[in-house]
This record gives structure tokens, C-alpha cells and sequence, in this order.
């Protein structure tokens, strides 16, 4: 299913910063006609909006509040792609009394999140001839990282739920992208301490808009990632994108 964001109608979580913003920032340079800016405080998305004018409109959303997603999908009925890219990240030992704690708030956010976001936007996403939805999962779906373990399986969670979406919503019309960033600028690779090697947040909306114009599932956008995505390619196509189910 391939999609053109030309004059389409965007709805970006976490839209306030990092990802979120470049990706806000270059759909509508690539012709995005509105953008929705989900964030937990509205007036965070202000320059946004006052940069962008009209083309941007600020929308409550918290990923851990059902209710706030639920009253943003009726208020963004128009909405042809979502792109659920907030998300959150606690560095903590897996021996640490606080690893337990910190992967419940991440689960909570990184998956439960994406569930919820799911749910909500499934039924206005076919109402607007299918569309797509586009979940940010990161290189550590895929790889663990002993300092950032409870992060990696949150985000292998969303993935494991992303690839399941993607069969879900196929059936409607919805195109399913899995974004896997490794390191890029943003206030999460700092608290990772991976400032040194993060690059810049743009490489991840542009390669969405690649994704989205050739029907792929799979995103691996930057340096880290490509490495990654490259040895894992095989696999992601004779296994992921594969319906083994067939005969």
C-alpha cells in the first residue's frame, strides 16, 4: 500500500521535540496539508504552531491516559497517517531493585501505549480510506543492551505488536510502517549517553516518507541502524513480512 503525504492529513505523538518535531516539520515541507501535534502539554507544541500557522494544531494526548486518546481521536476524525513516535526510556540495571519499576513505566508508554493508540485510530484510519500507521521502535527491538535491557524489551514488545497491526490493519487498507532509529539526537539518546554518535532527527522523517512511497514495513534510517537492518534483512523478509500461514 503505498501512500503520498501530498495534501494528506498527519497525526505525530510526541511532536514536541526530537523525532516528533522533525518529523512535524518535514511532512510539511513534503506537502503534509494539517498536523496534529499529540503532546501531553498542548502549550508545548506552541512554536510549532506559531511557526507553521494553521497547518499545525496542538492536540492533548497521553499515552498512559486512555481518555485522552480516545477524546483526540474524536477530536481528529480527519486523520489519514499516524505516526505514534512518543515513547520513553529508564537506564537501569537488570540487578537493580528499580528494573522491575522501570519497565513497567516503559511497557506502559512503549506498548501499552501503542495498543491504545491503535485502538482508537484503527476505525478513523479505515473511515479515511485506510491510510497508514507508523510505529517508532528502535534498533533495540531487535538488539538488547545491558544498560538499556528494560527500554529493549518494551520496544521488542511494540515490535512483536507492530508486526501483528500490520496483519490487523491490512485487512481495512492500512499500511503498517516499524521504524527502528538507532541512535539520533534527541533528549533520549543524552540520558543513554549516546550523544557522541546520535545524528540528526530528520534522517528518521525522511526515511518514513520513503517507506511510505514504496510500501515497505520495515525503516532502518540511520548509521547504527542500517548495520543492523542489514544483517537482519534475510530474516525480516523470509520470516517478518513473510504469511507463514499460507501454503
Amino acid at each position: 500500500m503505498i501512500q503520498d503525504i501530498n495534501g494528506k492529513t498527519i497525526l505525530v505523538t510526541g511532536a514536541n521535540r526530537g523525532i516528533g518535531k522533525a518529523i512535524v516539520e518535514v511532512f510539511i515541507e513534503h506537502g503534509a496539508a494539517k498536523v496534529y501535534a499529540a503532546v501531553r502539554n498542548v502549550e508545548s507544541a506552541a512554536p510549532l504552531a506559531e511557526k507553521y500557522g494553521t497547518k499545525v494544531v496542538p492536540l492533548q494526548v497521553d499515552l498512559a491516559d486512555p481518555q485522552s486518546i480516545v477524546a483526540a481521536a474524536q477530536t481528529a476524525t480527519d486523520v489519514e497517517i499516524v505516526i505514534n513516535n512518543a515513547g520513553v526510556f529508564k537506564q537501569s540495571n537488570l540487578l537493580d531493585e528499580s528494573a522491575i519499576a522501570a519497565l513497567e513505566f516503559e511497557m506502559d508508554i512503549n506498548m501499552y501505549g501503542l495498543i491504545r493508540m491503535a485502538q482508537a485510530f484503527a476505525p478513523i484510519l479505515k473511515a479515511n480510506s485506510g491510510g497508514a500507521f507508523v510505529q517508532l521502535n528502535s534498533v533495540a527491538s531487535i538488539k538488547s543492551f545491558a544498560n538499556a535491557a528494560t527500554y529493549a524489551a518494551s520496544k521488542a514488545a511494540a515490535y512483536s505488536i507492530t508486526q501483528a497491526l500490520r496483519e490487523v490493519l491490512s485487512e481495512q487498507g492500512t499500511a503498517v510502517i516499524s521504524v527502528h532509529p538507532g541512535p539520533i539526537v534527541s533528549d533520549m539518546s543524552s540520558a543513554a549517553g549516546l550523544a557522541d554518535i546520535a545524528e540528526p532527527p530528520s534522517l528518521v522523517a525522511e526515511g518514513i516518507i520513503t517507506a511510505l512511497k514504496a510500501g515497505d514495513f520495515h525503516v532502518f534510517p540511520d548509521t547504527m541502524a542500517k548495520q543492523i537492518g542489514g544483517a537482519y534483512q534475510s530474516f525480516a523478509e523470509n520470516i517478518v513480512e513473510k504469511n507463514l500461514m499460507e501454503g
